[in-house]
């Protein structure tokens, strides 16, 4: 037998194994942990057994996602969605339990080999309602749909879904007692619950602030963690010592800590904590599943895959529809939520722990609800295309959409076209309407849209990283775009369509950092804003002025700093109008040369050509449609325009020694 220590790095050395797998096939990193489960464990290679270590691990696991979840609670989010998450998200899970329950008593008339108590359905029930939030708000953010209105439907459902395990968990452990006193016990554990609950947020709120505010005055990290990981680890031996779960108690702890200024704090702290007990909870979970067993009823495994699956799509798609959908939103609605989730195995744990279900059934679930989680990224990558061939009006849905969008934009010559129109969006606009310049958004939320709408804003629902939605937007008739949301794989995107519709046209794109900035810039970019050198530049402006530097050598500072950081602020292209400022050709300028096949100098490099003796220098190379961040040692070839920056003078100069 396995030493703690030996164990603990064979679970960690397949967990990082399994991870890095996993991610290399962009798929998430929970189904790598049960794969790993699946293949140490005692059922397939055999190399860790189920200790009661590796149990109090995957325990603790459980008990900081639900803290996680606790500290993520909102009561103003519940407010603003109240009508998605305890309309659309109640009916989900309620009816998915119900028709569980009537299903397993069906099953039992039928099958009574399989031994399935209306207790253990309704088990059953909550663990197949819940769907994967770390896939699907993972797939959602990447392909930009997290504020479409379906994706709003979805995160209703998925914060529902989070809520309905705490009750779940007090449900489940009571089912198991003695039928006869059913009800005497669940409403023992209905009053026990109350009391805790009531104990814990009538002290604990008044508690947990002025508490947390005195530990942080003694501004100690160490200290800080300890007393997060007493608060945490106290309430859920509260609720255990009570008779409820050890995560109950740790959901409460995070709601408490959720309404203090200490939130954002505490949520970084707790992630490598949690991140890797749940890791090993998973891998606990894998190791449950024997894979002999599934693979010799590999039939009745694909049935609890298909059939669950497909009533989760079927029911969540017309309750959608009923709350009001299009067939379109709801079927996408369906399709996103139809797999299982990372909760479904917290309850199908303790409905084993609890001995409600029979272990051969638990084999055959378990089997399904993997399954269905490592189809869901394929499922929601064809969701656009599933939809379109099943509902017959979605096509001309989306048309009309584009039709209204293309008519509002016909008209406009010039305009600056803005992909996204949230609070940069927004600012970008009221400067360019200060200086009577038009312009037209794009925007994914509805409800912004539709204000924005009636206050009279140029604002459309549509997606940029869609072809038909930027032709409708009139990008051949636009004078440029500007990307307002800090989203590399989105913004790559919308370049890549805008390098095939209109390559001339200027494209500037918010990003976080620089970390992608040559990858931007090499994608089309005209110009790259990184928020974090902005908010550098202006803290370290106000440093200056508050230490009584002048406010001129301030401004002249940040304004040499982003002449050095921006290519489009060093210097600009003149025209014939500006002779009239300039008549000495003094100022600095930039100048563009299209290098044809006998230009001198094609097929030599920068560094060779002396261009600074001249007093300018090469700002910029445009090659094939592709910006080109130029070197000493960057050859030029014949197609390429050579971006020039110097006086009026050296530019002209450095012309003729180019050509």
């Amino acid at each position: 037998m396995a030493s703690g220590l030996e164990l603990t790095l064979l679970l960690l050395g397949s967990a990082v194994l399994g991870v890095v797998v996993f991610r290399s096939l962009h798929l998430p990193p929970m189904l790598g942990y049960l794969a790993v489960g699946v293949l140490i464990g005692p059922h397939a290679f055999g190399l860790a057994a189920e200790t009661h270590s590796t149990h109090a691990l995957a325990e603790f696991g459980v008990v900081f996602l639900m803290f996680s979840i606790g500290l993520e609670f909102s009561l103003a989010q519940l407010r603003a969605m109240r009508r998605i998450v305890f309309g659309l998200g109640l009916a989900q899970v309620v009816l998915t339990i119900v028709a569980t329950v009537i299903g397993g008593l069906f099953i039992a008339m039928w099958a009574p080999l399989l031994h399935i108590s209306w207790q253990a359905a309704f088990a059953l029930g909550g663990a197949l309602a819940m769907s994967s939030t770390a896939i699907v708000v993972k797939l959602l953010t990447e392909r930009l749909e997290l504020e479409s209105e379906h994706g709003r439907r979805i995160i209703g459902i998925l914060l529902f879904q989070d809520l309905a395990v705490v009750p779940l968990l007090i449900l489940i452990p009571a089912l198991a007692k003695d039928p006869e006193n059913l009800v005497k016990t669940l409403a023992w554990a209905g009053v026990k619950a109350a009391a805790v609950l009531a104990l814990l947020l009538f002290f604990g709120q008044k508690l947990m602030r002025s508490w947390f505010t005195i530990v942080a005055k003694r501004r100690s990290q160490e200290l800080f963690m300890l007393n997060l990981l007493l608060v945490t680890l106290g309430a859920a031996w509260i609720t255990e010592r009570a008779g409820l779960s050890l995560a109950l108690g740790a959901f409460v702890a995070g709601m408490l800590i959720s309404e203090t200024q200490f939130k954002h704090q505490v949520e970084e702290d707790i992630k490598p904590f949690r991140d890797v007990l749940l890791g090993l909870f998973f891998i606990t979970i894998g190791m449950l599943l024997n894979v002999q067993l599934v693979l010799e009823h590999w039939w009745l495994v694909l049935l609890l895959l298909f059939i669950p699956v497909l009533l989760k799509f079927a029911l969540i798609a017309a309750l959608a529809k009923a709350f009001g959908s299009s067939d379109g939103v709801a079927m996408r609605t369906g399709l996103a939520l139809a797999q299982a989730g990372e909760f479904g195995f917290v309850l199908l744990n303790l409905a084993s722990g609890s001995e409600l279900i029979d272990p051969f059934l638990m084999q055959l679930v378990l089997a399904s609800m993997v399954l269905s989680m490592l189809v869901a990224p394929f499922v929601i990558a064809k969701s656009d295309q599933i939809v379109m061939k099943i509902a017959s009006n979605e096509w001309m849905m989306q048309s009309l959409q584009l039709t209204q969008l293309a008519s509002r934009t016909m008209a406009a010559q010039k305009h600056v076209i803005l992909a996204g129109f949230g609070r940069s969006g927004q600012s970008v606009a009221t400067l360019l309407s200060d200086e009577k310049l038009p312009w037209y958004a794009l925007d994914l939320d509805p409800e912004r849209v539709q204000e924005a709408q009636a206050a009279g804003s140029s604002v459309s629902y549509g997606d940029a990283g869609r072809r038909e939605a930027l032709i409708a937007a009139g990008i051949n008739r636009a004078s440029a775009l500007v990307i307002t949301f800090a989203d590399t794989r989105a913004a790559l995107k919308v370049l890549h369509l805008v390098h095939e519709l209109a390559p001339s046209l200027p494209v500037i794109v918010r990003s976080h950092d620089d970390s992608d900035l040559e990858l931007l810039r090499q994608a089309g970019a005209t110009e790259v804003v990184p928020e974090a050198l902005e908010s550098s530049l202006m803290l370290a402006s106000h440093a200056l002025v508050v230490v009584g530097v002048p406010l001129r050598r301030v401004v002249h500072r940040v304004q040499s700093a982003r002449d050095e950081r921006y290519a489009s602020l060093r210097g600009y292209f003149h025209g014939a109008s500006d002779l009239i400022e300039d008549p000495e050709h003094t100022y600095v300028r930039l100048h563009s040369v299209v290098l044809n096949e006998d230009a001198q100098a094609v097929g030599r490099r920068i560094g060779e050509l002396g261009l600074d003796e001249l007093g300018a220098e090469v700002s910029g190379i445009r090659r094939a449609r592709v910006r080109i961040e130029p070197a000493a040692e960057t050859e030029l070839k014949a197609g390429d325009v050579v971006v020039l920056r110097g006086s009026g003078d050296a530019v002209t100069r450095a012309e003729g020694r180019l050509l």
